[in-house]
């Protein structure tokens, strides 16, 4: 399958502190790419630098054959690429779910209002939310707002889906909301970079993990491969810790 995005050699330092040490990984097409590690590992940095939401130190990275590192990347065609959805949810306050969805398609692609109202409407039930299209965020569940972020980000039709904790802010009630969209997502061939502590979801969904420790890649295989016969001391324990419960 095709590479959607390839990391080279990526750091990122915040003055003296390194939050990036010379990462490097590839997502084909279709991968459900899963990123765990323990808090300030640099997991959430590296969705950041992908979406050009920070830049890197050194290194390139490339969303197929867009440099998005390049002093000439075209940061808006970056950022419709790699949708991203939040631990917080996002949305304007101030606009009904509909108009939440259809903003961005209409201001950065130049969607006709109604061609952008029937894929948001396409959108909302595929995320089992077609009743609360004139609804405001107020009036939704954390579990809907999640996954009214989420039909946002697709509205943009990226090439690759970026999670950063999108569940770690819900009860465990909301979180299976959003895990089954998630997974529905990754059932219909989506690519996706995940960053969160759901090793069931992980287990179950996911092509490839990556465990990240004190800003570097310690170990990457399948889901068997670092669930079941991790090789690194240091996933060992981290495993040992989140799974002893």
């Amino acid at each position: 399958m095709p590479i959607r995005v390839k990391v080279i050699n990526v750091s990122k330092n915040f003055g003296n502190v390194v939050a990036l040490r010379n990462v490097s990984l590839e997502v084909r097409k279709g991968d459900v790419f899963f990123i765990i590690g323990s808090s300030g590992s640099g997991k959430s940095t590296l969705l950041r630098c992908i979406n050009r939401l920070e830049n890197v130190t050194s290194g390139e990275i490339w969303v197929e054959d867009d440099l998005v590192t390049g002093p000439k990347a075209n940061i808006r065609k970056i950022r419709e690429e790699t949708g991203m959805v939040f631990q917080s949810f996002n949305l304007f306050p101030h606009l009904t779910v509909l108009d939440n969805i259809t903003l961005a398609p209409r201001i950065v692609k130049k969607v006709d209002k109604y061609e952008a109202e029937d894929v948001a409407r396409s959108l909302l039930k595929r995320v089992g939310l077609l009743d609360k299209e004139r609804a405001y965020s107020e009036q939704l569940s954390g579990g809907q707002q999640q996954r009214v972020a989420i039909a946002r980000a697709l509205a943009m039709n990226p090439k690759v889906m970026l999670f950063d904790e999108p569940t770690s802010a819900l009860d465990p009630e909301m979180t299976k909301e959003v895990l089954d969209v998630m997974r529905d997502l990754a059932d219909e061939g989506m690519t996706m970079i995940v960053v969160s502590h759901e090793m069931g979801f992980a287990k179950a969904a996911a092509t490839k993990v990556v465990y990240m420790d004190n800003a570097e890649i310690i170990e990457m295989g399948t889901p068997e491969q670092i669930f079941d016969n991790p090789q690194k001391e240091r996933t060992q324990r981290f495993l040992k810790n989140v799974l002893k419960s």
